[in-house]
């Protein structure tokens, strides 16, 4: 079982991402590469003066994957809670890799934590039973979390036509830092001096 399951390669998912493995929490990413990013050029991303969107989510998985975090090339076709946390189901792309329920082709990655950063697209909220707006937006706290309990959304699907890259990275650090802190017991927070990078 994982610590924390990111359904979601954007700037959401992979900055949550970057922030609990860093951290210490065992994390995995589902994502088939399909985000709006591809579609984008930066120019209004803090310390970023001009970059190609499919050059920042490359050198964005980069990063990430030298900090641990597992990166499959699935897509998901289901999310449950369970006893422990969530069970997600994907399409398995081949026999090997994660261990979990094999049938029919699909293939359940379990964890205790769960954060959806699937842009604009909010069906696996919606199946999870996560409560909506009047805008038929995911309703979140302040911290990102959903109606169900350890379950996050993030982005595009919490916010109706505010979709941009750099909030979007916010919803995902603030998901993380508040897994973080529940699982400290107290407030985290993750913040590097100069000596940390030495």
């Amino acid at each position: 079982m994982h610590d924390v399951v990111i359904v979601g390669g954007g700037p959401a998912g992979l900055s949550g991402a970057l922030f609990t493995e860093k951290n210490g929490l065992d994390t995995v990413v589902f994502d088939t590469d399909e985000t709006w990013m591809h579609k984008a050029h930066l120019f209004n991303y803090l310390g970023i003066d001009s970059m190609d969107g499919s050059e920042f989510v490359a050198q964005s998985r980069e990063q990430v994957e030298e900090f641990g975090v597992t990166l499959r090339d699935e897509a998901v076709t289901a999310v449950e809670e369970t006893a422990e946390g969530f069970a997600v189901a994907t399409e398995a792309v081949s026999e090997a890799g994660e261990a979990g329920d094999q049938t029919g082709g699909d293939q359940t990655v379990e964890g205790r934590y769960l954060v959806l950063a699937t842009g604009a697209d909010r069906s696996l909220a919606d199946s999870l039973g996560c409560s909506f707006t009047d805008e038929d937006t995911v309703d979140v706290t302040v911290s990102m979390e959903t109606s169900v309990e350890d379950a996050y959304a993030t982005g595009a699907m919490v916010r109706a036509e505010e979709w941009q890259a750099v909030i979007s990275a916010g919803d995902g650090a603030a998901a993380a830092l508040n897994i973080l802190s529940k699982e400290k017991g107290e407030h985290f927070h993750d913040f590097d001096v100069p000596a940390d990078a030495e």
